[in-house]
């Protein structure tokens, strides 16, 4: 099974219990506003950022979603590029006004985000290669990046909000340190077609991203 963005496949495993019964369509997950009517500013990019954090410090990010805030605590000393596009990329508020286009309720337990396109196709412009992945796993609370295979990182990434068996192929680079009952409460609400894979059936949106040195 594999988690990917740019339009290839997200394959499910048949077996396994689902974290929630997915709810008829169009049902709002718990705690969820409706979303501002402003849109994503689509900015693209030639090239992967400069370096500008220090892998010696912490950086934490705060996801302001219309279903409550997300809280995360990001992994500078093993994924530093990825956390330097990152911060990047929040600095532009390049992910506000973005939706969270994929949940998954079966095999495997993630809201994936950071598409403005809301296709699972969309990205900043670069890519940059993957870190941190020797024995990677994705626990509860991860957070990590999707692509479309190796090295293929861009601005997509997933929240894990229930313990999920991935092959260390998506780089690791922060963990959830508040708000993972929004996660999971977002996860409740189930799939829009009620299938295990699709868009959230309320849909979610990322109103802010900021990222900081703490």
């Amino acid at each position: 099974m594999g988690l990917v963005a740019a339009g290839v496949a997200l394959a499910i495993a048949a077996a396994g219990r689902a974290f929630a019964v997915p709810l008829p369509p169009h049902t709002e997950a718990p705690g969820c506003m409706a979303a501002s009517d402003e849109k994503p500013n689509g900015k693209q990019f030639q090239s992967e950022p400069a370096m500008t954090i220090d892998p010696a410090a912490a950086y934490a990010t705060k996801l302001q979603t219309n279903c409550g805030t997300i809280d995360i605590a990001l992994d500078a000393a093993h994924a530093p590029r990825t956390v330097n596009s990152f911060q990047f990329l929040s600095g532009q508020q390049y992910f506000d006004h973005t939706p969270c286009h994929r949940l998954t309720t079966q095999g495997l337990f993630v809201l994936q985000c950071g598409d403005p396109t809301g296709t699972g196709t969309g990205g900043p412009g670069y890519q940059f290669p993957d870190e941190n992945l020797a024995g990677a796993t994705y626990p509860t609370g991860t957070v990590a990046m999707a692509n479309a295979g190796p090295n293929t990182n861009g601005s997509q990434f997933f929240l894990v909000y229930s313990d999920s068996k991935l092959p260390p192929n998506y780089t690791p680079f922060g963990h959830i340190t508040g708000g993972l009952s929004v996660l999971q409460n977002i996860a409740t609400g189930g799939v829009k077609d009620g299938s295990p894979d699709g868009a959230p059936a309320s849909p979610v949106v990322l109103e802010s991203v900021t990222t900081a040195r703490n």
